[in-house]
């Protein structure tokens, strides 16, 4: 009776070892990583993710329907940040080759990026493990629209070795499977100029609602931008109308030289 007595009022719960900080945490609570974060550049993301930041030594998942959608001005912060400070940042596969000048204007130095183009599944499996294995980056960013969770497994082992930020851009789609890395972030456009970000998955308690991010527009593209929405008036006649009272002078011309 008395035993039956003690399961009825409530148990404290266990201390966890301060050996084991980094790898355990309570599920209404922040996890944390033994590496030290790197700033996102968005206060309201650092606020959301595990010590304030992206964490090194594991996979970063961000999923999305399409590429292009304003992922790189994303991490624009964060690569503008580890470039300058000597760091190398690993382009692997990209759908596009990425536009070097709105970089720049980003505040990203060129110098330190390394482009390296793989066309299939298996070789850009290959290719990220073996890049994660050198672990002398800053951050790697790869575009893996396909990829089994064995795969995954693999690459979230070997980025357990590495004290740089590791970047797998996967398909929205990928969100309903299973995944080994800590943190996946849904990414679908929002507003004009802006993103939103989910945290579907973190070391911490459930993330409510998305996150609606600004996204810097480089200069290079800002000016374009702006020239076309300042021209309000329409010119009478398109550039590429026709006209055809010239036409018509010109065949009557054509006309007349023709043999009778």
């Amino acid at each position: 009776m008395a035993a039956a007595l003690s399961f009825a009022f409530p148990v404290a719960a266990p201390e966890i070892p301060p050996v084991l900080p980094d790898a355990v945490w309570r599920a209404d609570q922040m996890g944390s990583y033994h590496a030290s974060p790197v700033p996102s550049g968005y206060q309201a993301l650092d606020r959301e993710l595990p010590k304030g930041g992206w964490p090194p030594s594991v996979l970063i998942e961000l999923l999305m329907a399409q590429p292009g959608i304003g992922e790189l001005r994303l991490l624009a912060p964060t690569l503008a940040r580890l470039t300058q400070a000597g760091k190398t940042v690993i382009l692997l596969a990209p759908p596009h080759i990425p536009y070097a000048a709105a970089l720049s204007d980003l505040g990203i130095r060129l110098p330190q990026l390394i482009l390296i183009e793989v066309d299939k599944a298996a070789d850009r499996i290959w290719a990220i493990e073996q890049t994660l294995k050198s672990a002398g980056f800053g951050a790697l960013l790869c575009w893996l629209p396909q990829a089994r969770t064995d795969h995954l497994r693999r690459l979230q082992l070997a980025a357990a070795g590495t004290e740089g930020l590791s970047f797998i851009f996967r398909l929205l789609s990928a969100q309903e499977i299973s995944s080994p890395a800590p943190l996946r972030i849904a990414c679908q456009p929002a507003a004009r100029g802006c993103i939103s970000v989910e945290l579907i998955k973190r070391r911490g308690p459930v993330h409510a609602a998305p996150l609606i991010l600004p996204l810097t527009i480089p200069e290079t593209l800002a000016r374009p931008l702006a020239s076309r929405a300042s021209s309000n008036t329409l010119s009478d006649t398109p550039s590429y109308a026709v006209d055809r009272s010239s036409l018509a002078a010109t065949a009557a011309r054509r006309r007349a030289t023709l043999p009778a």
